[in-house]
């Protein structure tokens, strides 16, 4: 073969492989989550009253009082 197609052909061929890499990387991004949740600095602890907690707990664990 010509030195010129030798050459393309390994040039195709790097593109591929770049192309295999940005897919395999874009893949793997896409399950990962944006950004992890965090409730800290949320609520302040002396904010937090004994109503609010019982509310919590009842939504929490709404139909299960029939158990």
């Amino acid at each position: 073969m010509e030195t010129k197609t030798k050459d393309a052909l390994r040039r195709i061929e790097d593109l591929q492989r770049e192309l295999e890499y940005l897919k395999r990387d874009l893949l793997q991004k896409k399950g990962e989550p944006k950004e992890k949740p965090s409730l800290f600095g949320s609520v302040h602890g002396d904010d937090i009253t004994e109503e609010m907690i019982e509310e919590a707990k009842k939504d929490l664990f709404k139909g299960l009082e029939n158990l």
